[in-house]
């Protein structure tokens, strides 16, 4: 059973202001139901997950839990989460390589509208330690390439790396926290905003929450 159907479902009738009675006659099912259709008790069939895609104005993909957007983009040339793990070799590499800068893009526009220095310089320090523990680690795979690059012990810069970006991103929360700063947004105000950055960024959450979840799942 898709367990983010019924969570999704019961947040577009409240966000739309709907009584759980309302939303089930607009939707010809009886108001019982539709409860355990909201509690997770029953799993509906294909003809009132349709009808319920069109109810709300959104897609079937969005109601399973599939993509945090609510419609699929017009634009966009990022496949999603399932056709990019079908992919291989260079493919991947190349769809990977403009997911993540296009992500960044979005990232560094939404710093530019909340438009403080130290928040953008945290979070700029958060995502330069990243790259530097991938390449450093990349780098010395090979035992005979020189450290003179790097100033940093061998042995020690993953820790202190990992500390460092503890700190930025709690640096990053105080900030945000302190000086008020917020921007509302949703998955529709981000998609007419950012185009094809707006399809990097959804698909990125997928494979981050994908992965996490995975990892989760070997440590239970």
């Amino acid at each position: 059973m898709n367990h983010d159907f019924p969570r999704i479902i019961t947040f577009l009738r409240k966000e739309k202001g709907l009584s759980q009675k309302q939303a089930a006659a607009d939707l010809g099912v009886s108001q019982a139901l539709l409860s355990h259709y909201e509690k997770g008790i029953r799993e509906c069939g294909l003809d009132f997950l349709i009808r319920t895609a069109e109810y709300y104005d959104v897609s079937t993909d969005y109601l399973l839990g599939r993509t945090v957007q609510r419609k699929p983009s017009a634009m966009t040339d990022i496949p999603d989460a399932d056709e990019i793990g079908h992919m291989k070799g260079n493919m991947i590499n190349q769809v990977n390589k403009k997911l993540i800068t296009n992500t960044n893009a979005v990232v560094f526009d939404l710093l530019a509208q909340l438009g403080d220095k130290r928040l953008t310089n945290a979070v700029s320090n958060y995502l330069m330690c990243a790259e530097y523990e991938v390449f450093r680690v990349i780098y010395c795979a090979d035992k005979s390439n020189t450290q003179t690059m790097f100033s940093l012990d061998r042995s020690r810069f993953k820790n202190l790396t990992a500390a460092a970006m503890l700190l930025d991103m709690e640096l990053i929360e105080a900030v945000l926290e302190k000086n008020k700063l917020s921007l509302a947004l949703s998955p529709d105000i981000i998609s007419g905003y950012f185009d094809k950055g707006a399809s990097s960024l959804f698909n990125l959450i997928q494979f981050a929450e994908r992965n996490i979840r995975g990892f989760a799942g070997r440590n239970d």
